[in-house]
């Protein structure tokens, strides 16, 4: 059983079933509901640690990505951007994940560092549908079911995002509110960063993403009005040809940022208290896959890839 109908639930279910598994995903929201249907979704490590773990399942999944852009139902393409700093930086912890980080030579003002790379742009409207079908087609399936707890019984996977706060008992999950902003496509063909808003610009074929915000420990998720109007203010200046866009609606995600993406292999007794992996007992097998912040898209299949692999380490003991 996988928990969780989000990105990282999704490309988990899919690595399962590829592998030979029976997946049964169950969650309280479907895909099209969840936080991973609100973001821009652009292939960038955001509010996710450690870092060299997060690389190493980010430069995973950019390969995915990669070659998923050739499926034209996919949702899936390569896009150049660029990334503005208005101080100097270093490159960038993840560099090492891409394979053309380009530093500017010249800067617009008031920023004075950057660069630019080609990074994966996903379509979540499109591409979670295609995923959920990629599921159906391998032979798994999607329930909604609002659990409490997790099972007590056969292996599960635990993608359930913020909902580990009351399902897996981790308070050290946290929302950051993010408030994105739809408005018409203007002809924009690459995408735009400024980090220090976060400003983002994400185009896609019929729209354009503008965020954001970062609002650490709000649960709120009703657009405000003055947020929006920031945002827009912020990503017009970064980028002009989106002065006097038309608005076509607003939308708000809660990031599950937590310490560290917790992303391990445990066994749990009959009555859910989670013990070492060490102790054999006849109770439930819990792989957990949750805290990725930002990073849900970025980190989904290098992600999906290791839960797999810990399956198949607890089946064959």
């Amino acid at each position: 059983m996988v928990i969780g109908a989000g990105v990282v639930g999704l490309s988990c279910a899919v690595r399962l079933l590829e592998t030979g598994h029976r997946v049964d995903v169950v969650a309280r929201d479907l895909p099209l509901e969840t936080t991973s249907a609100v973001a821009a979704a652009i292939w960038y490590p955001y509010r996710a640690f450690p870092f060299e773990r997060v690389t190493a399942w980010a430069a995973a999944s950019y390969a995915e990505f990669d070659a998923l852009a050739t499926d034209p139902d996919s949702g899936v393409s390569m896009v150049e951007g660029t990334e503005l700093h208005r101080d100097h930086e270093p490159d960038p912890w993840w560099s090492g994940a891409v394979p053309d980080l380009t530093r500017l030579s010249t800067k617009p003002a008031p920023y004075v560092d950057g660069w630019t790379f080609t990074t994966p742009l996903v379509e979540m409207p499109r591409y979670l549908p295609w995923l959920t079908a990629r599921v159906s087609q391998l032979g798994g399936t999607l329930t909604r079911m609002a659990l409490t707890g997790l099972p007590d019984d056969g292996v599960v996977v635990n993608a359930s995002g913020m909902g580990a706060r009351l399902i897996a008992g981790d308070c050290s999950v946290l929302p950051v509110r993010g408030q994105v902003v739809y408005v018409e496509q203007v002809g924009l063909d690459r995408w735009w960063l400024d980090e220090s808003g976060p400003t983002y610009v994400v185009p896609r074929a019929h729209d354009i993403v503008v965020g954001g915000s970062d609002d650490e420990g709000e649960w709120d998720i009703q657009p405000d009005p003055e947020r929006a109007a920031r945002i827009l203010e912020r990503a017009s200046a970064l980028v002009p040809e989106l002065a006097g866009a038309r608005v076509l609606r607003h939308s708000v995600g809660l990031r599950p940022v937590r310490p560290s993406v917790r992303l391990e292999l445990e066994v749990a007794s009959p009555h859910r208290v989670v013990e070492p992996v060490e102790t054999t007992n006849a109770g439930g097998r819990v792989v957990h896959c949750y805290g990725h912040g930002g990073a849900g898209v970025t980190l989904s299949w290098g992600c999906a890839d290791e839960v797999a692999s810990l399956v198949a380490e607890l089946l064959s003991d």
